[in-house]
């Protein structure tokens, strides 16, 4: 029975976010490497998931690599990054999380990056209403996390996930060329 409510509530989600996003005019793709890449153009995509009682989604712009540098190249080492295109990417929760140590309360989120050329950066910050990082405040961070990429077979297009590994347990990934960060997050 519980498992056929969230059933139900992430249909209803996606009906949700397919009509507002109907409205703009802008589907929403849930795996960007899927879709046969016509355009040159950053695809609007979503990563969701349910953990208990609790949903947790990030909305992005999901850009190609299309045979060009990207770190070092498209994307600068040692600058913030918004970690996708155009807009902030978000991450919205219901729920308290811990990451590091540190308890980020329920909210929306824009999800920044400062990629180096051994260690990145990884924010978490309080104003998700910004056009890629010009609008970026440090002071407005929630959470700045040092972590390590790992080598990864090649992602054509920037792609989030966000993985359970127990009850309260997961991480958000993402994924990018021949790369891919990974942040631990426990539900409150």
């Amino acid at each position: 029975m519980i498992k056929l409510i969230r059933l139900i509530t992430v249909l209803l989600l996606v009906i949700n976010a397919s009509g507002a996003m109907a409205q703009k005019q802008e589907e929403v793709c849930y795996n960007p490497n899927l879709v046969k890449d016509t355009s040159k153009k950053s695809i609007k995509s979503m990563a969701f998931a349910l953990m208990g009682d609790d949903s947790m989604k990030i909305v992005y712009h999901s850009p190609g690599v299309r045979n060009r540098v990207i770190w070092g190249g498209l994307v600068p080492y040692d600058d913030v990054w918004v970690t996708g295109a155009h807009d902030a990417t978000t991450l919205e929760f219901k729920e308290a999380i811990v990451i590091d140590g540190k308890t980020i309360q329920p909210g929306k989120y824009a999800i920044f990056t400062i990629p180096g050329k051994k260690t990145w950066t990884f924010i978490i910050n309080s104003n998700w209403q910004q056009h890629l990082a010009s609008e970026y405040e440090q002071a407005e961070d929630i959470i700045r996390l040092q972590v390590k990429p790992k080598k990864n077979t090649h992602t054509e297009r920037l792609q989030y996930f966000i993985e359970t590994t127990e009850a309260k347990k997961g991480q958000l990934s993402m994924a990018w060329e021949k790369k891919m960060i990974q942040v631990p997050f426990t539900i409150r």
